[in-house]
This record gives C-alpha cells, structure tokens and sequence, in this order.
C-alpha cells in the first residue's frame, strides 16, 4: 500500500504553500501574483484534440536546445517565446524555432516573467538549470499554464513539495522531464512492469548505479561576459563570481559543470538519480511515497548508502548497472542500452527472456508513449495526468536529496514519508538541510 501525505491528497491552503517554500521570495511573490486567479477558482485551459498550443521556452542551454524539437514535431503546437539569461542564446532560439517553421511565429521575452505575464502563452517549457526549477514552474502553474520541467525537479525537498501543490492546486498538466519512462526503446517501461507483477519474485534489493554528492563551488572568478545576465543566472544561489563553468559563453555544445556544484544542483547523484530512482520509485509502486531509514556507510565514503522502504526492499547508490533489482527468483538489468533479465542473482547466469516477455492476462501493462512529450501533450487533450507528474519528479528529487542529506549528516536517519520530515536522533540536523536560504533577487 502506498503512502501518502494529507498535502498531496488535497489542494494546498495559501498558508501552507507559504510555508512549503521555505522562505524563497521569489517565489511567494510569484504566489502572489497569480493569487487571484487562484483564488478565483481558475480552472486550467483544455483542448480539443485539434486545437492548437502556443508554448514558451524558459532557458535555452544544451538541455533546452534538445528539447524544443520534440516540441514543434507536433504541428497543432507553436513556440512562440524564448528567454534566456544570455542574450545569444535567446536569439537562438527564436532564430531555430523561426527556421523550422520557415515564418516568425517565435520572438525573444525579456526574461521569465514576461513569459508568465504573457496571456497567449498556454504552457512553458522550463529548461533552465536545476536551481532555477521552482519558481518559474510555480508562477506558470499558478498562472494556470501547463507545464514541462526538467529534471530534477527541485533543488531541495522544500521546493519540491512546494511545486507539486501548486501544480495540484491549479489544475494544471505537468510533465517532470524523467523522460526513461516513455524512451528508450521501452526498455525501463518493461522492466518496471515486470518487476511490478512479480516476475522476480518478492524484490529484495535495488542498486543504482549514478555519480558522486556535489560539492562546494570553488571555482575563481572571470569577467562577466557582455550579454549575460549573471545575478539572473545566480538567481536565489548566494552570490559569487562569474565562471564560465557555469554559465558558457554564448550558445554551447555540452552540458555544463554547474551540475557539480551544491548550490545549484544535487551534483552527479541527483542529475541522472533524477531518471534511475525515479524508474525504481516506479516499478515499487512508490510515486507518491518514499523510503523510511537513510542509512549512510560507517566508514564515512561516498557511495553505498542504503534506503529502506516499509516492506523490507532496500535500495542502494552504487551498482553495476543503471538499475538492478534483484528479487527472490530472479534479477533484471536496465539501462539505456541495456536490457536483460536472469534467474537467482549471479550475473553470469544465462539469460531469462520470459521475465520480461509481455504481460498476460490479469497482469500489469504499463504505458508505451511515443515519446515523453507526446505524452504531455495527450495528458493536455484529454485532461488527464502524464506520466510523470509534480508530485512524481518531487518525490524522485527527494530520493536525490535525502542522499545527500545522508551523505552530510553521516549517520543513520529515519524519514517520514507522510509527513516529509526526519525524526529520531539526528532529526533537527537533517531536518535542517531539507531548505536552504534564498538569496534575495530579481
């Protein structure tokens, strides 16, 4: 049975989305802003199946640039705004969307405000790095428009619970960019339906096997490039110098090393654990739920740390593959090449393909998208949820972070599903870490 907390069964209250943010001021002033019209009972547009989409992308990076393709291969949907804290790659993005659709149908916003304050836009698209998740996402759905954000999907377990009841509240459809459970070839699709009826017996262990913690930025100081908004970039982080590990100059050709970094993302651990837990999350049954012990290893290393769920299955950070489960019958192994499924848990057994045949009767049958975004637009049209959810990418960023937070706090935690909070010995030093300050910004 999946656990549930009381804020995720119900609309969130103005006092408790207050205080879900953790003090961030930008994002009580998004709250604010688009007070009336939640408050008004704003019901978020829907869409006959041959009605068009006017999108808007906030953040044009690698990530972005990848992204807004899939978007436009449907031709009842238009971008038709692009922002970004670098002027260049602003201009872009306008410039790629106007190629493609060999017309201007896409002008640069002077920022994501504008986006948010602009009536024609019905869903945005945030592509921005992992601190700048909440409160653009927050403000559009609260705005009533329809969302698509990358993943992780918050920087900490605060700004997650935060997004999922703005997300709940509003009525809006958001799609958290987890994309393994739509791609690849179905092979995490079949995986998570295997494991989910039962082709491995009672599932004993997972092991995930994603990078290292961050650490703290250290990085020394350059000029600030002409065109980029460096405080916009910084945004709630606390101030520092510009690097250009950071913030690349102009439009880039690779992922940038801010995903190391704490005090902007969740490092290597919470980049790509955004899609491994999450499938593991997936195939467990645990969407809207979580683990209850956070148990780090003795010797103080980096990597080995244990969850444990209420029935007993532990998962690891650390393993051979993306992701292993290992049941009382047999194992499976997924990653995004790599698909096979054994009998007990020697990896040089010979391969099982009837674990991951297709379902029977009676069993489970996951979904088969096209493609993650295909999904979010059919969750628009047909007013139903995606398949990976707000509530779903938050409680997938909070395995990321409750990581984290184990890692830092070094000792063994016992964590609330219910109520998101750690108790027990150790409880007000982890509790501690689930927020951070936010630097006061524009």
């Amino acid at each position: 049975m999946r656990e549930v907390s009381d804020s995720s069964q119900r609309p969130a209250t103005r006092r408790e989305f207050l205080r879900t943010t953790a003090g961030s001021a930008a994002a009580l002033a998004a709250f604010g802003t688009a007070a009336p019209l939640f408050a008004s009972g704003l019901r978020a547009r829907g869409y006959a199946a041959n009605s068009r989409m006017q999108l808007a992308i906030i953040g044009f990076g690698v990530r972005g640039r990848e992204l807004y393709g899939g978007f436009l291969d449907d031709d009842a949907a238009e971008i038709i705004a692009v922002t970004d804290v670098v002027a260049a790659r602003t201009a872009e993005g306008v410039r790629r969307v106007n190629e493609r659709r060999k017309r201007d149908v896409c002008a640069a916003s002077a920022n994501w405000r504008e986006v948010i304050a602009n009536p024609a836009v019905d869903a945005v698209i945030v592509a921005t790095p992992d601190h700048w998740h909440a409160e653009p996402a927050i403000a559009a759905a609260l705005a009533g428009k329809h969302v698509y954000c990358e993943k992780p999907l918050s920087l900490t377990i605060a700004e997650g619970r935060a997004i999922a009841n703005a997300a709940r509240s509003a009525g809006i459809r958001f799609q958290t960019g987890s994309q393994q459970r739509s791609e690849y070839g179905h092979m995490f699709t079949r995986a998570a339906e295997a494991v989910r009826n039962g082709r491995i017996g009672t599932v004993k262990r997972i092991t995930i096997g994603v990078g290292a913690p961050p650490k703290p930025c250290d990085l020394p100081t350059e000029d600030v490039p002409e065109g980029t908004d460096w405080d916009a970039w910084l945004g709630q982080a606390p101030m520092r110098g510009f690097h250009h590990d950071l913030c690349p100059l102009g439009m880039h050709g690779h992922y940038p090393a801010w995903r190391n970094y704490r005090e902007y993302c969740s490092g290597g651990l919470g980049d790509m654990g955004a899609h491994h837990f999450d499938i593991a999350q997936w195939a467990m049954g645990m969407d809207e739920s979580g683990p209850r012990e956070v148990v780090p290893p003795a010797d103080g290393v980096q990597t080995g740390l244990r969850f444990v769920y209420a029935n007993g299955v532990e998962m690891i950070h650390g393993g051979p593959t993306d992701c292993t489960f290992t049941g009382s019958e047999g194992t499976i192994e997924v990653s995004r090449g790599h698909l096979r499924a054994y009998r007990g848990e020697d990896r040089a057994a010979p391969d099982a393909p009837e674990i991951l045949a297709e379902p029977t009767a009676g069993e489970a049958r996951l979904p088969r998208n096209p493609s993650h975004i295909a999904d979010f637009y059919a969750a628009i049209r047909e007013g139903r949820d995606p398949i990976c959810t707000a509530e779903t990418g938050h409680r997938t960023a909070s395995i990321c972070q409750l990581c984290n937070i184990g890692y830092e706090v070094g000792k063994p935690l016992t964590w609330d599903p219910v109520t998101e909070r750690f108790t027990g010995t150790d409880a007000a030093a982890a509790n501690a870490l689930t927020a951070r300050a936010v630097r006061p910004h524009r």
